[in-house]
């Protein structure tokens, strides 16, 4: 079923740092998708551009800051209607919630939040334009859920993100647009690559049902998933990936 992607083309934002966005582009292109990386680091796209091209895929790349309306609007019109969005662009910004300055607030919350509904529904709007419809997946977390000292704003942002996708996953279902999210538990990025190796980190591994942090081939299947057409009757769904974190008692 995951074979259809063929010939699709896909946007995937947040996608210059060495994380979800980059993997998930290698493997859309590795299923033949025509893959167009955004971030607002141009020169880290285009060397992803030039990997991913090296292997055989087609891949192109455009600067893009997701909370500047304009320019996300722009960018969608300048690209052209995409059959799959991943919606991957966001910022952690952990800090105590007591020295968090309204500066630091904001960024979280227009970057993972405001910035995520700025690219689907500019997206969304494309996709009923060309009456094929597609799939919107976001990036959401286990934090949408949780609870975790110092993540307050990043996790009301993907609490949001998680309510946007049920909202318009009901919306935009009249236009064939399904709108999904992957919320994952703890995978190694540049964000948290650190903390996840200190002390602290090593007790958070051992709260984790399966006593491991994610590998990030195992997002491959749930991804793909939502991005073809085997996901047909889904929308307003949220698939989690944490190894059986979100089974434990808080």
């Amino acid at each position: 079923m995951f074979d259809d992607l063929s010939g699709k083309t896909a946007l995937i934002t947040g996608a210059s740092s060495d994380g979800f966005g980059a993997h998930f582009a290698r493997l859309l292109a590795q299923h033949g998708v025509k893959v167009i990386v955004a971030a607002r680091r141009l020169e880290s796209l285009e060397a992803l551009v030039e990997d991913i091209r090296r292997s055989g895929g087609r891949a192109g790349a455009t600067r893009l800051d997701v909370t500047d309306g304009t320019a996300v609007q722009a960018t969608i019109d300048s690209e052209g209607a995409v059959d799959i969005l991943v919606n991957n662009a966001g910022t952690s910004g952990i800090s105590p919630v007591l020295e968090q300055t309204e500066t630091q607030y904001d960024l979280v919350l227009d970057t993972n939040l405001k910035g995520a509904w700025l690219v689907a529904t500019a997206v969304a709007r494309a996709m009923r334009s060309t009456g094929r419809g597609g799939s919107i997946i976001n990036v959401a977390s286990i934090l949408a859920s949780r609870q975790m000292p110092g993540a307050c704003a990043y996790a009301m942002s993907k609490a949001g993100v998680v309510q946007m996708t049920r909202q318009l996953g009901l919306e935009l279902a009249r236009f064939k647009i399904r709108v999904n999210a992957l919320a994952p538990g703890f995978f190694a990025t540049d964000i948290n690559r650190e903390f996840l190796q200190s002390d602290a980190g090593m007790a958070l591994r051992q709260r984790i049902a399966m006593r491991r942090f994610g590998d990030y081939s195992e997002l491959d299947g749930p991804l793909l998933l939502l991005a073809s057409e085997a996901s047909r009757f889904m929308t307003g769904s949220v698939i989690t990936v944490d190894g059986g974190h979100s089974l434990q008692a808080l």
